[in-house]
Order: C-alpha cells, then sequence, then structure tokens
C-alpha cells in the first residue's frame, strides 16, 4: 500500500466538543519527533502503536458521521510527519463533505513555511495552530496549549473569538469503556 495513502493514528474520537469551534471528530496521529516536554499526549510519541489506516477507509468513517459535526480536528503526534496522506485526506474532506478543519502542529509557523507541501495546507485547513508545547509559558485557553503557539486562519469561517470560546475539557466514556481525557487543560488523573 503506498505510504501517501495510509496513516498511523492513535485514536479517532467521532464526538468532541473541546477540540476545535462545534461539534467535531478528532484524530490523533501516532508518531512525533518533536517530543514537547511536558507534553499531554507522549503516548502518541512512538511511530509504533495505535492503527494503521487508509485515507479512503478514514474518510469513510467521517463521511459516515454525516451533519453531526461541523468539522474535524487533526492533532497528535505530530501530524506533519506524515503530511502527504493528511493532505490526501484533507483534500477529499475540502472536495467531498462542508466539514470545517482544524490541525494542530507542534512545528513554529516559521517551520511550517519551509516545510514540503507547505503550500498544500491553506487550500485544506481552515485553522492551524502552529508551535510546539513549552510549559514555561502554559496557557491552556482558547485551543493554545502555551503562549508561543500561533493562529492561523486561511478561511472566514471562524474567528479568534469563535476559538477562544471553547470549552476546557472533556472526559468521554468510549462504547468500549475507555476514558478519553481531552482539551485543551484536561483534568490530571
Amino acid at each position: 500500500m503506498l505510504d501517501d495513502q495510509v496513516l498511523q493514528i492513535h485514536e479517532f474520537l467521532p464526538f468532541s466538543r473541546v477540540n476545535g469551534p462545534g461539534p467535531r471528530a478528532v484524530i490523533w496521529v501516532q508518531g512525533c519527533r518533536l517530543r514537547c516536554p511536558g507534553c499531554f499526549n507522549p503516548q502518541t510519541h512512538p511511530r509504533q502503536g495505535g492503527e494503521r489506516v487508509t485515507v479512503a477507509d478514514l474518510f469513510q468513517r467521517i463521511a459516515a458521521l454525516g451533519s453531526t459535526v461541523e468539522g474535524i480536528t487533526v492533532s497528535g503526534g505530530e501530524p506533519l510527519h506524515q503530511w502527504r496522506p493528511l493532505v490526501n485526506l484533507l483534500k477529499r474532506i475540502r472536495r467531498e463533505t462542508p466539514l470545517s478543519v482544524v490541525l494542530f502542529t507542534g512545528f513554529s509557523w516559521q517551520e511550517v513555511c519551509r516545510l514540503l507541501g507547505a503550500g498544500e495546507w491553506p487550500g485544506c485547513v481552515d485553522v492551524l495552530i502552529a508551535g510546539r508545547y513549552v510549559a514555561a509559558q502554559r496557557l491552556a485557553s482558547g485551543l493554545r496549549g502555551s503562549a508561543n503557539k500561533t493562529m492561523h486562519l486561511f478561511t472566514s469561517r471562524y474567528r479568534l473569538a469563535d476559538l477562544e470560546s471553547v470549552p476546557l475539557a472533556e472526559a468521554v466514556i468510549t462504547a468500549a469503556g475507555e476514558v478519553i481525557l481531552s482539551g485543551i487543560d484536561p483534568p490530571a488523573w
């Protein structure tokens, strides 16, 4: 199978209210070489683990949600480590659904602009939140974990006020009984 058609994901959550404006599906990718100290999701850092899923299969999961969500959020791990299949997924979402896309990356905006495929993001992402988590600058507000993170609005779909009004945390109990703590300021166990 072609690498540009397969994503390694840590988790797929079909419904969340704390990972972007409105109800959203969330994809946490598996694998992150940035490994920010204090990261809330260190279990997503190893490349191994999670689930290998084709772009087509993941798109079908998202499309099956219909109008129960207004968008998807992609976080990690580091989504841009898997930029080719991710761009393929996001382009298909943009082309075939009305869903919005919020993308979190640990790369700074300047780094994103230098990455291979940088010109692709504005065409398939509504909001990009960029920057490594810096514990000394912890903010945990408005979808930013730390104050150094920058927000980039590529469409007019959302305003900064929409992002700042997202709830801080939620606990989700899956059908399998797994508890998922999510959001920009989830409670510690």
